[in-house]
């Protein structure tokens, strides 16, 4: 495969990802803001931007309105709803000869369609934006599951989107929302029916954190995405290796993956921030990795406000 195929694949996955979990936090940012209306709206706007690990304004006074502009509306930043969109849809006009024209069709009609989205959320609410946003990348997801190859394209595509997928899960939990809503952190990860049908409607803060990082089942967990990630890495590259694993990209995934598989449930909470800094660190680690290793480029590609170590 060519290194501009492969590399347009892992973004696409990456920023429709990325525009999934971001119009979820937003829904659930909104929610919780009409059940507490007389919450403080600087520092709820602060907080979901620190989610998002975008740097707010020092002295301006933040208000819902401008924050959705910057997060989901803006098309020319690859960090909200509208620019990921627009760049996984660029990668994508980038590797027509790989994808369905069924994906480039979902992608092609999403990007398209989401300034009359935008309007319309200014009359009847934001909602309707970011549900659209989700149907379409659900529909993306079957689409891949349905019409590629289980070849390194799909390999590619996969990989970028569990460890976007990662990233967003340890960001979301490491602003210590989950203390303070932990219904509102489970909607943001499209977990809250999956934990109630598991758990009942007690929502405990270790079996919270516990469902979203642990669960072997739910395919939106930190180890279920990591697992599927470090089984992309070990197919697109298998090796005979008798002694240690020599691939950069897989060898962090695999070290967090293994952390946080064999962790005790007790003391998860305790651990819970160093928990979070090993898988962002972990996935910023394997990006560049593979992005050394596959895509051959002058100036590595990064993710906006993607942090290391």
């Amino acid at each position: 495969m060519l290194s501009r195929i492969a590399e347009s694949l892992f973004w696409i996955g990456r920023y429709v990802e990325r525009a999934d979990d971001t119009a979820r936090i937003l829904d659930a940012f909104l929610a919780r803001r009409l059940e507490d209306p007389w919450s403080d709206e600087d520092a709820a706007c602060r907080s979901l931007l620190a989610i998002l690990g975008t740097t707010p304004p020092t002295r301006e006074h933040l208000s819902t309105s401008d924050t959705l502009d910057r997060l989901a509306f803006d098309g020319k930043d690859p960090s909200s709803i509208a620019g990921a969109v627009a760049a996984a849809r660029e990668n994508a006009r980038g590797s027509r000869e790989t994808i369905s024209t069924e994906m480039w069709e979902c992608l092609n009609v999403t990007w398209h369609t989401l300034p009359s989205r935008r309007m319309a959320a200014q009359r009847l609410g934001p909602s309707l934006f970011f549900a659209f946003v989700r149907e379409r990348a659900a529909v993306l997801a079957g689409l891949t599951e349905s019409t590629m190859s289980r070849d390194e394209g799909w390999r590619f595509l996969v990989l970028g989107r569990s460890l976007e997928r990662v990233d967003m899960t340890a960001r979301l939990l490491s602003v210590r929302l989950i203390a303070e809503d932990s219904r509102t952190v489970l909607r943001a990860c499209g977990a809250h029916e999956a934990f109630l049908r598991t758990h009942g409607g007690t929502l405990r803060q270790q079996q919270v954190v516990e469902f979203l990082l642990l669960d072997r089942l739910f395919p939106r967990s930190a180890l279920h995405a990591l697992s599927a990630a470090e089984q992309c890495l070990r197919e697109l590259e298998p090796t005979t290796e008798r002694a240690g694993v020599s691939d950069p990209a897989r060898r962090p995934i695999g070290q967090v993956r293994t952390r946080l598989e064999y962790t005790d449930s007790a003391s998860l909470l305790g651990e819970l921030p160093a928990h979070l800094r090993a898988l962002q660190y972990a996935c910023a680690a394997a990006s560049a990795a593979v992005t050394n290793r596959y895509f051959q480029q002058n100036a590595p590609v990064s993710w906006a406000h993607e942090e290391s170590e």
